[in-house]
């Protein structure tokens, strides 16, 4: 067991919509530096989960702890000031801005253009701030001016995950990060969680593609019927344990 005190901690996590209970007593936890997987079959709860650490959803019971606190997370706004940052699977990017426009979208900044009366967009700045933040991830990018519509898909989600990470984010979430995406630009966004990683941040990747979570991952958690059926380190796990978790054919609890 990890010595260190969880960066996120979630326990005894419990979640219903009416008749439905989606999660039932669920512990979740990701570390400073480390890639966690949540994978489960469809209904597992994976998605009501992340909603809940998002402050989408409000959980019925349990515990929600945040660097060694308990907080209240009742919307994303409140997530996203923790540090907390999601990139659904449909990236929510505006096709007709530029990259810089979308790093910034709801985040402008502003300089004085008449001292006291007019303020304009700081465009110099945010494309400054941009360049940086691109550098650092190491992003393949035509141009930051580009716009967001003539990006592949791979450049599309390095550009969703770069807004993520540049306001100081710590803990970031990944919905399908490489769905429909080709070979090439599967190695780019993987390569691109590995820095994540790298720069300190807890990252948690939602995926069905466990050829892609032994690839990026450190620890597999396995979501089975709304319940947390098992955990593997990924170093001393096969596939195929992964696999028996999900299906209710092998079940290791904590």
């Amino acid at each position: 067991m990890d010595k260190r005190e969880p960066l996120l901690q979630l326990q005894h996590i419990s979640k219903h919509f009416g008749a439905v209970q989606a999660l039932t007593d669920v512990d979740f936890e990701v570390y400073a530096g480390e890639v966690v997987g949540l994978v489960g079959d469809n209904g597992a709860g994976k998605s009501t989960l992340v909603k809940i650490i998002a402050g989408v959803y409000r959980a019925d019971s349990g515990e929600y702890r945040f660097d060694g606190r308990e907080v209240s997370v009742n919307s994303p706004r409140e997530a996203t000031s923790l540090g907390i940052e999601t990139v659904y699977q449909d990236l929510a990017l505006c096709d007709n801005l530029d990259v810089v426009a979308n790093l910034f979208l709801g985040r402008e900044r502003v300089r004085p253009a008449l001292p006291g009366l007019v303020k304009t967009i700081d465009e110099i700045g945010m494309e400054q701030a941009a360049l940086r933040v691109i550098d650092d991830l190491r992003v393949h990018i035509p141009s930051v001016r580009a716009p967001v519509a003539m990006l592949s898909g791979g450049q599309r989600q390095s550009t969703a995950v770069a807004r993520a990470v540049m306001w100081n984010s710590r803990i970031v979430l990944l919905d399908e990060p490489t769905a429909a995406l080709g070979v090439e630009q599967t190695r780019q966004v993987k390569a691109l969680i590995r820095r994540l990683r790298e720069r300190g941040l807890g990252v948690v990747v939602i995926s069905h593609n466990l050829a892609d979570m032994f690839d990026v991952a450190d620890r597999i958690i396995v979501l089975r019927l709304g319940r947390r059926a098992a955990t593997f380190d990924v170093r001393t796990t096969s596939p195929e344990q992964v696999v028996a978790a999900i299906t209710g054919v092998l079940e290791i609890r904590d």
